[in-house]
């Protein structure tokens, strides 16, 4: 169970334990008929196969159904949050993640009726296609991962074509939302499910959106978020100061009487001897290493709450500035306290490729894009039971008895 591809006899020795966890997951469902093909579906997922469709699944195993598990799939009304909840509870305890990391991934589609889709922008392509986008949150160590919640994004278009709504049956209240609005919804219904992100960690895509940040600001959240080189701010020790009173009018307000600059002017005023050199984690070839910059900024938009004497908060700036480059090639900001360890902060903010790794998974191995229905309750109920799947697999890695030999 250590690879991605599940073979019929690695199956046949976990089908104990994957009946109890899927027991377990479906336990709020009433009907037992859900939690039987729950099972089904998801060993359907696990096993080694090219296409992770409902078709090719009911084919593969010796009590597949088609009728059944398109049934249950996209048209049976059980409550997905619900799944999710135990899901997401079951492996944060057994993951402890380090952080919780904000990303999106895109579901390629031919067509224009599958809920969602649209010709956009996917990081997934590296370009715009046709495709679903889907915003998720995933627990991570270095050494372990998991997707916890998701949200479908809906393009605009989609909030105004009542024909492509009513065949996806979307609900009144599904409309579009910015995918960094997606991200704090998911994590207001994490929290209250009773989880608490250790840090919010994400790229640039929103990391550099400044409403994001101040949204975890708001709920109290730490993070280490990716953001662009000219995003604006000012050195630690800039102040805001007041012009001297004229006599007349009103007394001018503290401000900033210079412009802020670029967090990359900020780090190539420090300087490349100000890096340090620091490890993250061991890759497959020993350690992975490179050089680092911190420093104390006040990232600086006319959105950012101000003190009572004008001063804008401050923030941890990380650079990565290789050795020989000419400047730093990737920034993230950071609200951890003043004496966080800098390994800490690289750490984190490196710890992103994990979500990278579980979007690779849950793809090539568990189909996560092969479905095939349209809706949108079958698109939740879909990536919930690749999650599972996701889950189980977890759970069977991070237990040793589970490989014991009997």
């Amino acid at each position: 169970m250590g690879g991605v591809a599940v073979s019929p006899a690695e199956l046949a020795r976990v089908r104990g334990r994957l009946l109890a966890f899927a027991e377990e997951m479906f336990a709020p469902l009433a009907r037992r008929d859900q939690r039987r093909w729950v099972e089904c579906y998801v060993r359907g997922l696990l096993l080694d196969g090219k296409r992770k469709s409902v078709e090719p699944m009911a084919a593969r195993l010796a009590d597949g159904d088609e009728q059944c598990l398109q049934q249950f799939v996209n048209q049976s009304p059980w409550s997905w949050r619900a799944v999710r909840e135990r899901l997401a509870r079951r492996l944060v305890a057994a993951i402890e993640p380090e952080a919780w990391i904000v990303d999106d991934t895109g579901f390629p589609k031919f067509g224009r009726h599958s809920v969602g889709v649209a010709r956009q922008y996917s990081g997934t392509l590296g370009k715009v296609g046709n495709c679903q986008i889907g915003v998720s949150i995933n627990a991570a160590t270095a050494a372990a991962s998991c997707p916890l919640d998701w949200r479908l994004f809906l393009p605009v278009e989609w909030d105004e074509d009542e024909q492509r709504r009513a065949k996806a049956h979307l609900p009144a209240d599904a409309r579009h939302r910015p995918k960094w609005r997606l991200a704090l919804e998911l994590l207001d219904e994490l929290r209250a499910w009773g989880l608490e992100p250790p840090v919010v960690c994400a790229d640039a895509g929103y990391g550099a959106i400044t409403a994001f940040r101040l949204g975890l600001e708001a709920r109290g959240l730490a993070y280490v978020l990716q953001v662009q080189a000219q995003t604006s701010a000012f050195a630690e020790d800039a102040r805001p100061e007041r012009l001297a009173y004229a006599g007349t009018g009103r007394p001018s307000q503290p401000r900033y009487r210079e412009r802020p600059r670029s967090l990359r002017a900020l780090a190539l005023a420090a300087g490349p001897d100000a890096a340090v050199e620091v490890s993250w984690r061991e890759g497959r070839k020993g350690k992975l290493r490179s050089r680092f910059l911190a420093l104390r900024v006040r990232p600086a938009n006319k959105d950012i709450p101000r003190d009572e004497r004008g001063e804008l908060p401050t923030s941890w700036l990380l650079c990565e500035w290789p050795t020989g480059a000419a400047e730093p090639v990737k920034y993230w900001l950071s609200n951890l306290p003043g004496d966080v360890p800098l390994e800490r902060l690289v750490r984190l903010a490196k710890l992103r490729w994990r979500v990278e790794h579980d979007y690779r998974e849950l793809k090539d191995a568990l189909g996560l894009d092969h479905f095939e229905g349209r809706s949108y309750q079958g698109w939740h109920h879909h990536v919930t039971l690749v999650s599972l799947a996701h889950g189980f697999l977890t759970l069977e890695r991070l237990n040793p008895k589970a490989h014991a030999p009997a």
